[in-house]
């Protein structure tokens, strides 16, 4: 047997996947568990690699004439209560506010008081509250379309939680806007899921699948969702964003009516769209290997090290003025809509000071010693190529280059995922074919299977709830362009079926 390769992160992907993720947010420095049952500490690593997730969808946003406000955090139970099918879709994930302070008890300890006259739902999404406010904005067709967005904080109250994928609070944004016309809104759902799948394959390196969602997993109240879809590395589904037609439910609801042009009272139609930091989360399981995370340089949190080589005392003094003229010399570029970001990092700790950044996952370290700047080079390693693969390259080129040697990188990362995509992706029409890719050969990882399965599926609700209770498998999303065809349904084997992604999924 060879020697086994040395890796940062223990457990390895292969030896256990959900541990692998763990160690590797742990190690990479991007978040912790916060002591606050379910929720989590963002580091200023992981933070920063969200801010730049927010400025870029932010610009994106405003490029469509959409602004940003502020709504509460705060929301009336009565006004959850407005929309029937919104409130059962919520209910059992809210956190609730019953009383406004507190008090000293009989044995010395606080206790709540002041019970409020109506309880406050901790913000588990705003429709409800942004649809007040809309019923005021809103008078006249001179008002539309009205186009907001803004980034929170919610809650809903998890049982069981992952940092980044899966926590009791997260960081998100969420879009609401109103229109005239059914065309209006409908289109501003399509436009704002394919501003998602823009950032999550232009600058997130991850590909996506675009469709709508079947009415068992369409968002609460939605006459439609429509989602982006990727692939983990575990071969599980991450929906990565949502963009939901509203109809004119929230309208009835909240009471946002216009004048018409020909002066007749209307209900308006509305759409909401959000992603969260479970970005962050697709970011480490599309990209992370057994060092730790990879991060695409379009979003990274910085874009390379300088590691100065100092063996000698007397050598610190020309190595340090080599490296800062070099730090400031990259700092001047721009990279798609960001400053270039560099670090220095000069602390004498060894060995360990590179594997710290091979863990964070920084596109480029750049090693430079007395013998490198004699040759006037830099040693330089490619995080997307492993940690043994490094190479000298010549001062000039490396800072000439810089921007195109982070591009390379960014599309070697996106053809990566999305070989590996359209690898574990299976047409697969038989039931026995279905069961068997879904069901794992060893029973003590239940988590790995065969990957996307595009499957026939009749519509009914009937099969997709016994095909999730059988096998733990939902369907994805129906892929813009499916459609019906004589296939026999891999349930129920009816024809006239339109064919579906199905997956585990987190």
């Amino acid at each position: 047997m060879g020697k086994k390769v040395q890796s940062a992160i223990s457990p390895t992907r292969a030896e256990d996947y959900p541990d692998w993720y763990q160690q590797v947010v742990k190690a990479s420095d991007l978040a912790e568990r916060s002591s606050v049952r379910g929720c989590m500490v963002i580091k200023p690593w992981g933070y920063s690699l969200w801010e730049n997730i927010v400025n870029t969808m932010d610009d994106m946003f405003k490029e469509t004439g959409v602004s940003n406000a502020y709504f509460p955090l705060f929301i009336p139970k009565s006004f959850l209560e407005k929309e029937a099918e919104h409130v059962e879709g919520f209910a059992k994930e809210c956190a609730v506010v019953t009383h406004h302070r507190l008090e000293k008890g009989e044995d010395g300890g606080l206790v709540p008081a002041g019970e409020l006259a109506e309880p406050l739902v901790v913000r588990p999404t705003s429709e409800t509250i942004i649809g007040d406010s809309f019923s005021r904005w809103v008078k006249s067709y001179r008002d539309l379309p009205l186009l907001i967005n803004q980034w929170a904080n919610v809650v809903r109250w998890e049982m069981r939680t992952r940092i980044f994928l899966r926590t009791s609070e997260f960081l998100w944004q969420e879009g609401h806007t109103v229109h005239a016309t059914e065309e209006e809104a409908i289109e501003r759902t399509r436009m704002m899921l394919d501003v998602y799948a823009r950032c999550a394959e232009e600058y997130l390196a991850m590909p996506v699948i675009k469709g709508r969602k079947s009415a068992m997993e369409r968002f609460p109240g939605a006459v439609d969702t429509t989602c982006i879809e990727a692939m983990m590395q575990d071969r599980k589904a991450l929906q990565a964003g949502t963009s939901h037609f509203l109809g004119q439910n929230f309208a009835r609801a909240s009471e946002i009516k216009f004048q018409t042009m020909d002066e007749q009272e209307a209900y308006a139609w509305t759409t909401s769209w959000g992603t969260s930091t479970r970005l962050v989360g697709g970011v480490i399981m599309t990209h992370g290997d057994d060092d730790g995370i990879i991060l695409p340089p379009r979003v990274a949190s910085a874009h390379a090290v300088l590691l100065p080589i100092t063996r000698k005392p007397e050598d610190r003094p020309t190595v340090m003025a080599f490296v800062n003229k070099l730090a400031a010399r990259l700092r001047e570029q721009t990279y798609h809509r960001r400053r270039i970001v560099i670090e220095v990092d000069d602390r004498d700790i060894g060995g360990a000071r590179g594997w710290d950044w091979i863990k964070k996952g920084i596109p480029l370290r750049v090693e430079i010693g007395p013998r490198d700047i004699a040759e006037n080079a830099v040693f330089v390693g490619r995080r997307d190529k492993g940690h043994r693969e490094k190479a000298s390259m010549p001062v000039e080129g490396f800072v000439e280059g810089f921007t195109d040697l982070l591009d390379d990188i960014q599309a070697n990362l996106y053809e990566r995922a999305l070989n590996f995509q359209e690898t574990n992706t299976h047409e697969i029409a038989e039931r026995d074919d279905f069961d068997a890719f879904f069901t794992p050969g060893n029973k003590e990882k239940p988590e790995i299977h065969g990957g996307f399965a595009v499957s026939p599926w009749c519509g009914g609700a009937a099969c997709e709830t016994a095909i999730k209770e059988d096998l733990k498998v939902t369907i994805r999303c129906i892929p813009f362009g499916s459609e019906v065809t004589d296939d026999k349904c891999i349930c129920c084997g009816k024809p006239k079926s339109r064919k579906v992604i199905f997956a585990k999924a987190y």
